[in-house]
């Protein structure tokens, strides 16, 4: 039997100000999702919607969607930034605490962010949403799941969270490509390039990529190769981590 809580409605929102109070309250819930290695300082966070606030970013927009109860608790969240110069969305942390699970919360939130990512292309690009990426736990059972949807491409490479902080170690995840403008059985290895090269110097801020060993890890796994991705299928081995 539902308790009272759980049978209380959800709001899904985004976060634009920086001073929102629900900022906080979603970094717990964050926290207690994710290792110290694999998440980003509250400040980056406040600093990106400062910059969105202010307007000073061109062709990159960086979206956090919450999930919160009629007490204003967030019970889940969904991070993202939109890459104007390959057209992409990266989702970022997707968090749901344990109280909330199995009400679709996920889904309504990635598809609250999906929306955001077609609305920044049309404006920045001025061209549909090519694709969605996301770096996935190894760990994480929704992988097997998402490796069987059509047009969804699990990329075989040693794939890396940059390290965030002095002292940690890359973190290791699979990245996976789903086409949205039309899907997509492979990809070519000059299109990733762009697009990891992207991610690590746009979202995660790392000022000289190619000085990184991960970095050049993952550029040496695709040397002599020119596409990559073909889609995993239900029953086959699981690759590997999502955020």
């Amino acid at each position: 039997m539902p308790t009272k809580r759980s049978a209380a409605p959800i709001r899904i929102r985004e976060v634009v100000d920086p001073a929102d109070p629900a900022i906080a309250k979603a970094y717990r819930l964050l926290s207690r999702t994710f290792e110290p290695g694999e998440r980003v300082d509250r400040r980056e966070w406040i600093g990106s919607l400062q910059e969105g606030a202010d307007r000073v970013l061109s062709d990159l927009a960086w979206h956090l969607i919450i999930a919160e109860d009629a007490e204003h608790d967030v019970l889940g969240l969904v991070s993202g930034t939109y890459l104007g110069n390959v057209n992409v969305g990266v989702i970022g942390y997707l968090a749901i605490s344990s109280e909330a699970r199995a009400r679709g919360l996920g889904s309504r939130m990635r598809g609250r962010l999906r929306r955001a990512f077609e609305r920044d292309a049309a404006r920045i690009a001025e061209a549909p949403l090519a694709a969605i990426v996301g770096e996935v736990s190894p760990s994480n059972p929704w992988l097997r799941k998402l490796a069987t949807r059509e047009g969804v491409l699990l990329l075989d490479l040693p794939y890396h969270q940059p390290r965030l902080r002095e002292g940690d170690l890359p973190s290791p995840f699979t990245l996976y490509y789903e086409g949205i403008e039309r899907p997509r059985s492979r990809l070519a290895v000059s299109e990733l390039r762009r697009i990891l090269y992207a991610i690590w110097r746009r979202i995660y801020r790392i000022p000289r990529p190619l000085e990184r060993p991960a970095f050049r890890l993952m550029m040496q796994a695709l040397e002599g190769r020119r596409t990559i991705g073909a889609p995993a299928r239900a029953g086959t081995s699981t690759p590997r981590k999502t955020r």
